[in-house]
């Protein structure tokens, strides 16, 4: 059971990225799935989550909220967050991670995630 998050990269304010993350021995399907963001001296983020396919909600933080869209492909077992207009601030280290309840319980602090994948950094210039 395992979570590979990737799209990461060096842009510029105002630019563009979508991560994916990629679940591997498990149907991503059946969990919420949440991105969170830890920048250097800072405490993890949770940013966003996407419920089960039995909730379909999704969850943003004011912070990306009209910036980010969180969405998933079941065929592709994948979720991603796009991530638009991005500013300096949303610099750090991303991560994916499972919700073991399907409806994002937590997820601003990353209580009730159980698997969480390795980290993605986005750095965006000014």
């Amino acid at each position: 059971v395992q979570l590979q998050a990737s799209g990461g990269g060096l842009v510029q304010a105002g630019g563009s990225l979508t991560l994916s993350c990629v679940g591997s021995g498990f149907s991503l399907g059946y969990w919420g799935i949440g991105w969170f963001r830890q920048a250097p001296g800072k405490e993890r983020e949770g940013i966003s989550c996407i419920g089960s396919d039995f909730e379909a909600s999704t969850y943003y933080a004011d912070s990306v909220k009209g910036r980010f869209t969180i969405s998933r492909d079941n065929a592709k077992n994948t979720a991603y967050l796009q991530m638009n207009n991005l500013k300096p601030e949303d610099t750090a280290v991303y991560y994916c991670a499972t919700e073991i309840f399907g409806k994002c319980i937590g997820y601003e602090s990353g209580s009730n995630f159980k698997t969480w994948g390795q980290g993605t950094q986005v750095t965006v210039s000014s």
